[in-house]
């Protein structure tokens, strides 16, 4: 056994977003003792709990933190170096002018071995542990992602980027409609469980990841909607954008409305993708369904992804950079929808989890009138670690530290980073105890920044870009 000694603080159990403030855990002289051979925790509490029999190596992080890692339930692996990029509007014009062009410099091997390197070693900086990641068009960028991401021992679910029509700029992404199942069928079956030979023991999953709606036919929908009712039972994702952008006319969701005749968007997912929303295909809702951004939707959609079990990937920071809008967050997680942050890099321009949470705190609390919440911290720290486990239908395997889950952890050590370091010791706390921990978490989530995250662990092993 490996027994690590600091400050733990996570949600524990399986709560709802509104019990997550009920179910913070915070014991500044804890203890989370590993079991070597299974990467599972073994006890996680008190030091003072430790049974006098504990043997194995002990760890002592003295003051640091000990949280779960970050779950980043929706990024982009070939835009890892456009962050920030300028594009001269919103989000179609951003795709067309920046990162179609972006992405399609992966054609050349080397420069997807180079971006599969720095993407890996960017996730293991920011802390996050488990990822959706929407992948490359081209396969061998996907095979790089996939062996990096295993050589480090980091968890990954990822899909090649299903585009089967687009503008002239997305040409180099586009595949014919047989290539884009041919093409999704071969990554499945070469990388979904690869690392261990079987998905609920993996590290390594896959996902059928159409761009959105616009990047494909009635005829790729009908396909994927086949392909994935082969193989939904062996745990294979979905994963795709949502309503993002709602400029009048010419936006996404009003082209895609008008292009499909279709009720709603969600309709086109959900095997309603003919004129009038007419059953077309299969469902690609469910449990295993995150859908990103969900800015614009009606009641009736969320009461569908509700339904189906479909979560939502929120992105607060890349709606703000592409001026897509806010999603109202009372009426989306009222909604019984599990929503979990998301960083979308690289329309978003921050890696870390963290930093999306406090552009949530900050989105959400200025929404109009009765609309607006100030999120509370135990709620923004179940945002960014368990409902990513849940969205990822994995709760049962991390997202927390208890008993029983594989130990999925950062330490956080406030000194490598001297302004969190300041305010966690000279903040005002209050008299009373629950609200002085929850002014700690605000305090950590919202001045956390990358020097801070001293290592991090998968399973119970500690993962570092140049081991493995």
């Amino acid at each position: 056994m490996t027994i690590h000694l600091g400050h733990l603080i996570h949600i524990t159990g399986a709560p709802t977003l509104q019990e997550a403030p009920a179910a913070l855990v915070d014991i500044a002289d804890g203890a989370l003792v590993i079991d070597d051979a299974t990467g599972i925790i073994v006890y996680s509490g008190p030091r003072a709990g430790l049974s006098e029999d504990a043997d194995g190596v002990t760890v002592d992080h003295g003051d640091a933190y000990l949280i779960p890692g970050f779950v980043d339930a929706h990024i982009h692996f070939p835009q890892t170096y456009s962050l920030d990029a300028y594009g001269g509007g919103q989000l179609l014009e951003w795709l067309s002018t920046c990162i179609f062009p972006a992405e399609a410099r992966l054609a050349d091997p080397k420069f997807a071995q180079r971006i599969a390197r720095d993407f890996t070693a960017r996730r293991i900086a920011t802390g996050t542990t488990a990822a959706m990641v929407f992948g490359s068009a081209f396969g061998h960028a996907q095979d790089a992602l996939f062996t990096e991401t295993a050589r480090v021992g980091l968890r990954l679910v990822s899909g090649r980027g299903i585009q089967t029509v687009g503008p002239d700029s997305a040409e180099p992404l586009l595949t014919s409609e047989a290539d884009a199942i041919a093409l999704t069928r071969a990554e499945i079956e070469r990388w979904h469980g690869a690392d261990t030979g079987d998905p609920s023991t993996s590290l390594l999953h896959t996902a059928i990841v159409p761009r959105f709606t616009l990047s494909v036919t009635t005829q790729t929908l009908r396909a994927l909607g086949e392909l994935y009712a082969e193989v939904a039972d062996t745990g294979v994702y979905v994963h795709t954008h949502l309503n993002e952008n709602n400029r009048p006319g010419t936006g996404e969701i009003d082209s895609v409305k008008q292009l499909f005749e279709v009720d709603t968007y969600l309709d086109t997912y959900d095997g309603k993708f003919l004129p009038g929303s007419a059953h077309g295909g299969e469902s690609l809702l469910g449990r295993r369904t995150i859908l990103a951004h969900a800015v614009h939707c009606t009641d009736a959609e969320l009461d569908r992804m509700a339904q189906t079990g479909t979560s939502i990937a929120h992105c607060p920071t890349s709606q703000l950079f592409l001026g897509s809008g806010t999603m109202p967050w009372r009426r989306t997680v009222g909604s019984g929808v599990t929503v979990a942050a998301g960083s979308d890099c690289g329309a978003g321009d921050e890696w870390l989890i963290s930093r999306v949470l406090s552009d949530a705190f900050k989105v959400h609390i200025s929404e109009p009138g009765d609309a607006g919440v100030s999120i509370h911290p135990a709620q923004l720290l179940f945002t960014g670690t368990l409902a990513g486990a849940r969205a990822l239908d994995a709760e049962d395997r991390f997202g927390n530290l208890d008993v029983g889950k594989e130990a999925d952890f950062l330490v956080i050590e406030p000194w490598r980073w001297p302004p969190l370091e300041v305010v966690l010791a000279n903040g005002i706390r209050a008299d009373d105890a629950d609200l002085a921990r929850e002014q700690e978490l605000f305090a950590l989530l919202m001045a956390l920044r990358e020097p801070a995250i001293a290592e991090v662990y998968v399973r119970g092993q500690r993962v570092s870009p140049d081991e493995g």
